[in-house]
C-alpha cells in the first residue's frame, strides 16, 4: 500500500527520486504511464501485470476498452530505478503531467501518483469540499 505526500525533484536528465520507504517495494521495477487528470501512475509491476490482466478480460468489442488501453499501454515505459533511488521519467510523460521541477509524489493505495507540484497544489484545493461531501458516497457507514 503506497501513502503519503512527498516532494522530489526532477533533475535536467529527467530523473526522479522515489520515496525512500517505497524504494524496496519498487526494487524489480516499475511501470509509468498516463493517469487521469494528467498525473503519471507508478504501478509496481505485479499490479501493473493484474491490470493488465483484468484489461484483457474486457470486451475488446467496447469502444471505450478500446479507447482506454490504447492510451494506457502506448504511453506505458517499464523503468527500474538506480542504485540512488531514480527512475528516468520518459519525455513524453514529462509533457503529458507538464513536470518540470519540482514534483509531488503522492501514494494512492495499489501506485504513486506523479504530479508537477503547482498542479497538483491546484488540484487538491478544488477537491477539498468535495472530498468532505463524498465520503458517505464512497464509503456508506464506514467513517
Amino acid at each position: 500500500m503506497f501513502l503519503g505526500t512527498h516532494h522530489p525533484r526532477l533533475d535536467d536528465k529527467g530523473r526522479l527520486f522515489l520515496p525512500a520507504k517505497y524504494r524496496e517495494e519498487l526494487a524489480e521495477g516499475l511501470v509509468i504511464t498516463k493517469g487521469q487528470e494528467r498525473c503519471l501512475y507508478v504501478f509496481p509491476v505485479e499490479e501493473f501485470q493484474r491490470i493488465t490482466q483484468a484489461l484483457r478480460t474486457a470486451p475488446v468489442t467496447a469502444k471505450a476498452v478500446r479507447d482506454y488501453s490504447r492510451v494506457f499501454f502506448a504511453s506505458a515505459s517499464d523503468e527500474v530505478a538506480d542504485k540512488q533511488g531514480r527512475i528516468t521519467v520518459p519525455q513524453a510523460l514529462r509533457e503529458y503531467a507538464s513536470l518540470c521541477r519540482d514534483c509531488v509524489v503522492i501514494g494512492a493505495n495499489t501506485r504513486l501518483e506523479i504530479w508537477d507540484a503547482h498542479a497538483w497544489s491546484t488540484y487538491l484545493a478544488d477537491q477539498e469540499q468535495a472530498f468532505a461531501d463524498l465520503s458517505e458516497e464512497v464509503l456508506p457507514g464506514i467513517l
